[in-house]
Order: structure tokens, then sequence, then C-alpha cells
């Protein structure tokens, strides 16, 4: 892998981390990340593009398709494409979280959206007056 391949590995770790039951393990010799033991995302082997489970690429396409785009090869996949350094952060982030969310159980889904409801809450404002 290439200088920037580590750094755009390093910057997906970094989202995979904070999501439960997730493995990084190999797919086709490149780093792959299953929900459990489901497959939902990989780099290929360019190092700068990120392969995700979808099920809404023709949204995704339709908004850039510079960006986000399929091959011959993924064309009957619930797949499609990344353009790294081209994606934004916010976009990156939820496109991961969507494809595991698709992936991983049920029980480990419920628990994290409850964790996340809790960290969300904002504090009690009480009125003045």
């Amino acid at each position: 892998m290439n200088i920037d391949a580590y750094f755009y590995l390093d910057k997906i770790r970094s989202i995979m981390i904070t999501l439960p039951g997730v493995n990084e393990g190999t797919c086709f010799g490149t780093p792959a990340f299953y929900a459990g033991k489901k497959f939902f995302a990989r780099m290929r082997e360019e190092g700068d593009v990120l392969v995700i489970h979808t099920e809404e690429r023709e949204e995704w396409i339709k908004k850039d398709p510079e960006i986000f785009y399929i091959t011959e090869h993924y064309k009957n996949f619930s797949a499609m494409l990344i353009s790294l350094p081209l994606v934004t952060d916010a976009h990156l982030v939820t496109l991961i979280t969507t494809a595991w969310s698709k992936r991983i159980g049920k029980k480990i889904l419920k628990e994290w959206q409850l964790s996340a409801n809790q960290t969300n809450k904002q504090p009690f404002n009480k009125k003045k007056g």
C-alpha cells in the first residue's frame, strides 16, 4: 500500500472503532471490515477507494458520480465504490454507519442506538423568571 492508503485506512479505522461488533480482516488481500461475520466494507487495491455495502447506491451516485460509483464487477452486488480523496468526512461517517447498521445483529444495533440516544440528550434547561 502507498502512503496515502495508510492515511485513508487510519481514517476509516477511526470511524469503525466507534461501532460495536466490527471486526477487521481481509478480503481479496485488502483490509476489510465485518459486522460480526458479515462483510460491509473493504479497501480496494488502489488504496484510495472504499467498497461499501449499500442499498442506496443509486441515490449516492446521483449526488456525485465522481465520488460514488460502481464498476461492472459490482453491478449485481449491493455495493458501491467511494473515492476517499473526494468524499466529505460527514458522508463517509454516514455511509459506514449505515452499512454497519444493515449488517450487524439486531441486539447490538438496538443497544448502540439506545447508547447513542443517551449520549445525544441535551441537559434540561430551566426557564428563567
